[in-house]
């Protein structure tokens, strides 16, 4: 049953304020997984280092590292997991670049396994380090990326190759089955950019049995689109994608599987191409006006409504998805990113907003309640006046719900990039800052971080820088958050 816009004007009417503040302020704290805090104040010296002061949030200034890698507050350390063109897989081949999306599961015999995303586009000879094409597990042969399984025991690492032969897998999201689904953020077909089959879907990997990823088979289900991030309504069985495209800009969709369908390891592989309903978001506000894109919304605490509408294609075979939408069919969003589930609902990166915001910000976060189809605004960075001065963060991408209460984001702006986390109240504190230069001491260029996500046991924040593909184990006394 559809939410109408005059059930929500009427709701909204009748529960007044309520409703407009509903989780601004009290969701993220009830987070299952921000990190915590001391109660610092962030604060931009003249020296362009971040510091902190007593009585606000975070865990305190951000300390140069010798080794030019990751600065992070005192009491913390990072390890190097993986790292692309050093590190091996159990093939004797070199850990694949670009690491994008990740995430941990419980391994055998007190391990950790991770599923590591590679965000490699196009042919293989355009990479120095694709994805090796592993007998078995290859869908494309032309086609450079892929996943690889990390096996974390104590100081041993093992990695090999969970899928290859994909293109340009980004945020991804792991199952409540303990799976991971990879996502493709493109729409090459078959016969573009070199590929020999089309792109634009969405896989599953399997991080603990090696035999279950035999013969990939895209979700077809699931639409074909330049996909970025997807989460799992563990108690509706329904699945929420993102899509990262403009002009026009991308959208957010809901798939719904067919009735009597039982999820489980392996079985969206065994759905009809054309299984369950695939719908694309439409949002209006308590007046019940139409909502053409998220950058409207100026204020935390803004609720939309949600509406589902049906696609007409999802496998897209002569128009992309996002553009069979007339105007007013559906809400759009600049750069929709990383997703994750937490608190019964799916928070959702929206990465910036320019010139079709009425004002421009540097990232916004929401949240979407299955419950009440509503949609709310929990954080929003206002525009970074210079990213090449450490202090300011721009520009959210891969996203986790901590452990510790709050949201940890993966910054992907310009200059300097951050993990950074976000208390309930929307307040940003950092946590680690890269300083690997790939660029010049003239022109420095500083990758982004991506695949932010702890480990089972909530002890170890794992995280990559995307370029050239590291993998980093950050640990530290990591602190709940005050409520109050």
């Amino acid at each position: 049953m559809s939410l109408t816009r005059r059930d929500f004007a009427r709701r909204s009417a009748i529960t007044g304020a309520g409703i407009a503040l509903a989780g601004s302020v009290g969701a993220l704290a009830t987070a299952p997984n921000a990190l915590a805090s001391t109660e610092t104040d962030i604060d931009t010296e003249s020296t362009g280092e971040t510091s902190a002061k007593p009585g606000g949030v975070g865990y305190g200034p951000l300390i140069p590292d010798p080794k030019g890698l990751l600065a992070l507050p005192a009491g913390f350390s990072y390890r190097v997991i993986t790292y692309s063109g050093k590190t091996k897989l159990e093939s004797g081949e070199f850990t694949p670049s670009n690491h994008d999306g990740t995430s941990t599961f419980c391994g055998p015999r007190g391990a950790t396994l991770l599923v590591n995303n590679h965000e490699l586009r196009g042919p293989r000879a355009g990479w120095k380090y694709p994805v090796p094409l592993t007998e078995g597990l290859v869908y494309d042969p032309a086609a450079s990326g892929g996943c690889t399984v990390v096996e974390v025991r104590g100081d041993k690492v093992a990695e090999w190759v969970g899928i290859a032969g994909t293109s340009t897998n980004c945020a991804g999201g792991n199952t409540p089955w303990g799976t991971w689904l990879t996502c493709e953020e493109t729409e090459d077909k078959a016969g573009q950019n070199g590929m020999t089959k089309d792109h634009g879907y969405v896989f599953e990997v399997d991080p603990e049995d090696r035999r279950r990823n035999q013969n990939p088979k895209p979700i077809k289900a699931l639409g074909r689109y330049a996909h970025e991030a997807v989460v799992v309504d563990p108690q509706r069985g329904r699945l929420y994608l993102t899509e990262d495209a403009s002009g026009p800009n991308g959208l957010l969709y809901r798939w719904t599987p067919p009735q009597g369908f039982e999820h489980g390891h392996g079985q969206l592989a065994t759905l009809a191409d054309d299984a369950g309903a695939l719908q694309a978001f439409k949002c209006f506000d308590s007046g019940g006006k139409f909502v053409d894109d998220l950058s409207r919304a100026t204020k935390i605490g803004t609720v939309y409504g949600v509406d589902w509408v049906d696609v007409p294609d999802r496998d897209a075979k002569t128009t992309s998805v996002r553009k069979q939408f007339a105007d007013g069919q559906v809400t759009r969003a600049r750069k929709l990113e990383g997703m994750w589930w937490g608190d019964g609902g799916a928070y959702i990166v929206s990465s910036f907003a320019r010139a079709e915001s009425p004002v421009q910000h540097d990232g916004a976060v929401w949240f979407y309640d299955p419950k009440r189809r509503t949609l709310t605004l929990k954080v929003l960075i206002g525009v970074n006046p210079d990213p090449s001065v450490d202090g300011a963060f721009d520009g959210p991408d891969n996203i986790t719900v901590s452990p510790y209460g709050g949201l940890v984001i993966a910054e992907d702006g310009e200059g300097i990039q951050h993990l950074f986390g976000a208390t309930d109240s929307g307040r940003t504190y950092p946590i680690a800052r890269n300083e690997l230069n790939n660029g010049t001491e003239a022109a420095p260029e500083y990758s982004e971080f991506t695949g932010v996500t702890f480990s089972p046991d909530g002890k170890t924040l794992f995280a990559n820088i995307q370029e050239p593909g590291i993998m980093l184990a950050i640990t530290g006394p990591w602190k709940r958050q005050k409520r109050g």
